[in-house]
């Protein structure tokens, strides 16, 4: 009868679990449009060659606003060259590990500074080699909300990024309003494991309620669960599972992607096209690896694609430049 009574209560706290429970945070204010940019220093890694990279991000205060800001005062590094490969097109909200730029050997305890002035706010990202900065491949997978913070697993270890090879020229030409073909091959190890939200939900109820708990797990009570849940890590919460993103990058003016493509930036409403959507399922892998996408720029000009390989825990970056004519 104890045993009985145990699993019933156990069973109890498991339903629990799919209780809607108010967040503080809907409270919050927010923005579509109008806000500054945060730039971001990420933390710095090693290279092989003796050199290092400083890893930048940004956080863009607009959920819908996708600021463009030439090269020049308002978006420049120093010292030296102004243009250290930076975006000039900016994507909404936090977009964390964008892009890295290389110092030599000897570069000691000198600041590389990134400045950034949108909707006239200033704001700067200060560079330095110093040890708390230091970022390896479990640093970015927590950071990005793979793992929960100061975690790991054989697992995550194991991961390596993908590897991004864009098929064709790295410099193309194509007419306003025509579409042109992008194919990208993606190899991936496979790690880590795509998220299941149900089939691990299923196990854990088993585990500590039994069949009677296991059964009433499926897609929607889980849906359920991970819509009313608070937050659960200290850093935002990321599901799983390789995907390709391509985006604008430089260049001003409206670029389609067919078929639409998830978002690389952290967008955490339900119903987003984005890993850190409540309810995003990772997209079937191509059998060949190759990710097909038709790309429409509505006006001419020159503009950067960037691609983003992620497999959840990691990542890795192609580009084309496309001059578009009249």
């Amino acid at each position: 009868m104890g045993s009985v009574k145990k699993k019933v209560a156990v069973l109890a706290i498991f339903l629990s679990l799919f209780v809607t429970i108010p967040s503080q945070g809907v409270f919050a204010n927010s923005y579509t449009k109008g806000q500054h940019i945060e730039p971001a220093y990420e933390g710095w890694r090693p290279n092989a060659d003796g050199t290092f990279s400083f890893m930048f991000g940004y956080m863009n205060i607009n959920w819908e606003e996708e600021p463009d800001v030439a090269i020049g005062p308002d978006n420049s590094f120093a010292p030296g060259e102004p243009d250290r490969g930076q975006p000039t097109h900016f994507l909404p909200r936090r977009n964390r590990f964008t892009f890295e730029v290389t110092v030599p050997s000897d570069w000691g305890d000198r600041e590389l500074v990134w400045t950034l002035n949108v909707n006239g706010v200033e704001r700067k990202a200060y560079a330095t080699l110093k040890p708390d900065y230091l970022v390896d491949n479990m640093v970015i997978a927590s950071e990005t909300g793979s793992l929960g913070a100061g975690t790991s697993s054989p697992e995550s270890r194991s991961n390596v990024p993908p590897v991004v090879t864009v098929q064709g020229d790295a410099i193309r030409t194509v007419r306003a309003g025509e579409s042109m073909n992008l194919k990208t091959l993606v190899v991936d190890d496979g790690l880590p494991s795509p998220s299941d939200y149900v089939e691990d939900a299923r196990a854990f109820a088993e585990f500590a309620g039994g069949p009677l708990a296991a059964a009433l797990v499926n897609e929607e009570s889980v849906a359920k669960m991970r819509l009313s849940r608070p937050p659960i890590k200290v850093t935002v919460d990321k599901v799983n599972g390789l995907f390709m993103s391509w985006n604008v990058y430089r260049g001003e003016g409206v670029v389609s992607f067919d078929p639409p493509m998830p978002k690389p930036w952290e967008d955490t409403r339900t119903s987003a096209n984005s890993p850190w959507g409540a309810l995003w399922v990772p997209p079937p892998i191509p059998e060949d690896g190759i990710y097909d996408v038709d790309v429409t720029f509505e006006k001419p000009g020159t503009y950067v694609l960037w691609g983003r390989a992620d497999d959840g825990g990691l990542y890795h970056d192609g580009y084309v430049t496309v001059n578009v004519t009249e």
